[in-house]
């Protein structure tokens, strides 16, 4: 199971980043290229990707 969390939280990430890379005009092709508001939701999401990898690896009590 933490396998799978660990999995689902990586993958979060990378659309993150995605996201954030499409925002700045780093990669085209879409209509989220050039646009801002793309790299402040990528942001976001990698931040929330990254708290659900430490969730799915904080020590168990």
């Amino acid at each position: 199971m933490r396998l799978t969390k660990n999995l689902l939280a990586l993958i979060v990430v990378a659309v993150g980043a995605l996201y954030s890379l499409q925002g700045i005009g780093a990669i085209g092709g879409s209509f989220m290229t050039g646009q801002s508001q793309w790299l402040t939701i990528g942001i976001v999401v990698m931040l929330l990707g990254l708290a659900g990898l430490v969730w799915a690896n904080r020590s168990r009590s």
